[in-house]
């Protein structure tokens, strides 16, 4: 058993808490929402006053937080760095720069405490039902120690470097294409809903051809209602878009798909869809063509 610090209970990062108090970890919360902290509590989370005192005598202080700047408010700002034990692991899961998570690794690990960079794929669904995909860049003694933690999290665990920021790295990968695929599935339904062909009958041709995919199976059927229920807001692959295109820049590695993909999400956004299902990036398509009427079948 583990004592774990735990930052950010968003809808993500409660029930990732609430699965690792199921598997016997002592957890302790971070969060400024009050509520959050509360609903953690109930499920048998031990109390704490700030982030010093939730990290102190913890073995793992995980961060599962919006950005960056958040990661490092917690860490450095609200002191929960300073009061994790030396040879304590900061896990870092948030979805951020890699560029970033080498910085802020570099920061830790000159504190004698150790770093992993262990962002997740699998969305709200995967974090409730303890199947998150977790990419995990430390050395290997730490991902070993890491394993109750993760098995607790997520069923497709890797190790996929020793450097902080080969997470990041293929987080971002991840993003670039799933991104990318949600914008080509709506840009294929507007061309489809644009000369007036029922995006049932497509969906279910597609589902079953060689065009098929995931995103397709997933964000397709959500396309073709008015106000689906959110299980990611278009303003998340704003955000995560974004950390490709700075990705590439570091990179120097020309990502223009992607970028197109990021300006439709951006427009979506910007048109007071930000927080509606990310497949509503479909609406921009729509608005482009002039085609409203026929976003719902």
């Amino acid at each position: 058993m583990n004592t774990i610090a735990f930052a950010g209970l968003g809808s993500m990062g409660l029930p990732m808490a609430r699965n690792l108090l199921a598997a016997g970890h002592r957890v302790r919360g971070i969060d400024l929402n009050a509520a959050a902290l509360a609903t953690l509590a109930a499920s048998g989370a031990e109390p704490a006053v700030d982030a010093a005192g939730a990290a102190r005598g913890a073995e793992v202080l995980i961060l599962m937080v919006v950005n960056a700047a958040q990661a490092e408010q917690v860490l450095f700002d609200d002191g929960a760095l300073q009061a994790l034990d030396e040879g304590g692991i900061v896990c870092l899961m948030a979805t951020c720069p890699p560029a970033a998570v080498e910085r802020i690794a570099a920061r830790v690990t000159a504190s004698k405490r150790r770093f992993v960079d262990a962002p997740v794929s699998g969305g709200t669904a995967g974090a409730t039902a303890a199947s998150l995909t977790i990419m995990a860049a430390c050395d290997r003694a730490t991902f070993d120690a890491m394993q109750p933690v993760f098995q607790a999290m997520g069923q497709r665990i890797f190790h996929v470097g020793e450097r902080a920021g080969q997470g990041a790295t293929v987080k971002t990968v991840n993003q670039l294409l799933c991104g990318v695929h949600i914008a080509v599935v709506a840009e294929a339904f507007a061309l489809a809903a644009k000369v007036g062909v029922s995006l049932d009958v497509l969906l279910d041709i597609m589902g079953g051809s060689a065009a098929s995919s995931w995103m397709l199976k997933d964000r397709g059927p959500r396309m073709l209602q008015a106000e689906p229920e959110v299980s990611s807001a278009v303003d998340i692959f704003v955000k995560d878009l974004g950390i490709v295109l700075e990705a590439g820049r570091d990179a120097r590695a020309a990502l223009p798909i992607a970028a197109v993909a990021h300006q439709l999400f951006l427009a979506t956004s910007g048109r007071g869809d930000g927080r509606a299902d990310d497949s509503q990036v479909i609406r921009s398509y729509y608005a482009l063509n002039g085609t409203m009427s026929a976003a719902r079948s």
